[in-house]
């Protein structure tokens, strides 16, 4: 089990949502993300698919939108081009339960 704290790698992480990155940057880190949920069953859509499609995006830079929607409990994640006119994969995650 992890230990110390999580929030400042969370701070990290939305800090670079306004930034264009590299499709490849995100596809290892979202195929590491998929192996966690994985690993704990945590529920996701689409999360597979999304990394594929950045593997294939390749060099291309991307922005990464978010959207926390009141009536349900999942995020869910837009993968836009560099100018955010054109989706290029959109990924879901709920919440881990607590066991």
């Amino acid at each position: 089990m992890r230990t110390g704290p999580r929030r400042p790698a969370r701070r990290r992480c939305l800090h670079r949502l306004g930034r264009p990155v590299p499709a490849h940057q995100l596809a290892h880190i979202y195929r590491s993300r998929l192996r966690r949920t994985r690993k704990r069953g945590q529920p996701t859509l689409a999360l597979a698919a999304t990394v594929d499609l950045l593997e294939q995006a390749g060099e291309e830079l991307l922005r990464i939108g978010r959207i926390d929607a009141p009536d349900t409990p999942w995020t869910f994640l837009l993968f836009l081009d560099a100018a955010a006119t054109t989706v290029v994969a959109c990924t879901g995650v709920a919440p881990r339960e607590n066991s």
